[in-house]
Parts: C-alpha cells; structure tokens; sequence
C-alpha cells in the first residue's frame, strides 16, 4: 500500500472535507506501531489490539498500552526507534513528526496512513472510521461510531438545557507568573464548546502566552487545566493568586476545574463522556429524573 507523503499531507487535509480522504486497507497490518494516544484508544475500541507491537509516549490509556514498548513522542520520533520493532505498517496522526523523520519511514517502505486531526464531534467518528478503514475493520468501526453517536446525544441534550454559556480559559502551564493559555483551533477550545461554554480567548489560534491585560479582558468565569505532574502544572492556588487571574470572576470565585489531560484533550471514543463530565463540572450536575 502507497502511503501519502507527509509533505503534502497538510494541503491534502485542507482540500478535501472531513472524511473524504481514501484510505487503502494495510496490506500487512500484523506489526502495527499507533501514533498518537486517541489512535491507539481506537485500536484497543476496534479489537485490535492484538495488532499493535508498540505505540507512542501520548498513548496512556487504556493501561494494556503501557505494557508496549514507547517510540518516543509523536512530534518529536526518532526514526531509528520506530524502526527497531520492525514495523509492517503504522496509524498515526496528522502532526506527528517531525517531517525529516517521516521521510526517512517513508523511504524505508514502512506504510503509512495518517489520521486527521479534528477537534469536533464529527473529528472524532472520521478518526473512528479512518482508523477502521486501514485495518480492514469497517464493521467494527460502524458499531463504535453508533456506541459514540449515542453518547454525544447525550451531551447535546445536557447543554440544551443550559442557557447562559459560562466562559472558560485553559491554561496550559503557567511558569514564573507567564500563562500560556489555549485559543481557538485547540483541542482545549474544541473540548469547552462541546461542554456548552466558549472559550475565554478567541483573539488568536494555537497556544500563546497572555498578558495580564489580556487576562483581566477575557474575564473568564472559570480557570480549566490540566491534571498532570511535572514543573508545568500549576496548583489551584497559583492559579488563583495569579495577579490578573485574581481579578477575575474565576479568581474571584475561587472557580478552578482540573482533569486528566488525555481524557480531557484526546478527541478519542472517550471525547463524549470527557464533554459531559467538563459540562458538569462547570454548571454542576442535573437533577435526577423524577
């Protein structure tokens, strides 16, 4: 099977519309590496699992994924790694890299298919169906896209209920006093909207640090990050101490949400129950049904 080069990946993704793209079956999938944690999800949803030989360091759930050997970060592979499980195939997603190192995959006739990167709920059923059409699971992929369907039902019935959407701003990290915060084009900005919010920034795309003034602007009604270790995860009373944030109607409240960052950011099977769990979280649970 032909695998499209990684250099025209990008003008071939904005051609086309969400789920356009034909995607030729593997013709040996027995050695599969995934690229990309939602990918990897996919594939254990599918049942097939029993494909897989190793998987990339995003790639933390289900658990049986830790047991795979790690090829390293999907933007940043090293393709004598890659290589080492001698791969008959590998899934990975759009933006995995960097494009030196996918050349060199390229050239070592390792096919590839890339899964497009889409922070919608129609993002994730083209990521399912993709996912399946690669590794000849169609059936397979038809059924989780009905079980995901459902649950993003759900979602929409839980926000139809809301009607004064809350603002929310994610912080990516904030290191000496700097917030880096998400805009729009974000898994973080995809994520808050199916919750039934909207994102506090929307002057720019992509991850950027904010200005104090920025901050007190946006005026977010609460503050969402990451649950994660490392230098980079600021505590709720960082967050709340923070000059600008302090300000806010979150600083003022004390309003601060933290969740798992691969259930929260994946946009993998996960993404509908992420969604209702973020919704919750930030207008409290319904009432039961009497």
């Amino acid at each position: 099977m032909r695998s499209i080069p990684f250099s025209l990946l990008a003008a071939i993704s904005l051609a086309l519309p969400i789920g356009a793209q034909e995607v030729t079956p593997f013709a040996d999938p027995s050695r599969l590496i995934s690229i990309g944690g939602s990918i990897t999800e996919i594939i254990y949803e599918l049942g097939k699992d029993d494909l897989l030989v190793a998987r990339d360091s995003t790639a933390t759930y289900p658990d049986q994924a830790l047991q795979l050997p790690d090829v390293g970060y999907m933007r940043a592979l090293a393709p004598e790694g890659v290589l080492s499980v001698e791969p008959s195939a590998i899934i990975a997603l759009e933006g995995s890299g960097p494009i030196d190192a996918i050349e060199v995959l390229e050239n070592a006739s390792v096919p590839i298919v890339f899964v497009p990167e889409i922070f919608t709920q129609d993002g994730v059923i083209t990521k399912v169906r993709t996912v399946g059409e690669a590794l000849n699971a169609e059936n397979e992929a038809e059924a989780l896209i009905g079980r995901i369907q459902a649950d993003f039902d759900a979602v929409q019935d839980r926000i139809s209920k809301i009607e004064q959407p809350k603002s929310v701003l994610f912080v990516l990290s904030m290191v000496g006093g700097r917030v880096n915060a998400a805009g729009t084009g974000t898994a973080a900005d995809g994520i808050i909207a199916l919750a039934g919010a909207r994102n506090a920034i929307t002057e720019y795309e992509g991850y950027r640090q904010l200005s104090e003034e920025a901050i007190i602007t946006a005026n977010p009604d609460l503050v969402l990050v990451m649950d994660r270790g490392g230098d980079h995860a600021a505590s709720e009373d960082e967050l709340l101490s923070h000059p600008a944030i302090a300000l806010t109607n979150a600083g003022q409240t004390g309003s601060v949400i933290r969740m798992d960052g691969s259930y929260l950011l994946g946009f993998g099977p996960r993404a509908a129950a992420a969604a209702l769990d973020l919704a919750d979280a930030i207008y409290g649970a319904p009432e039961p049904a009497q």
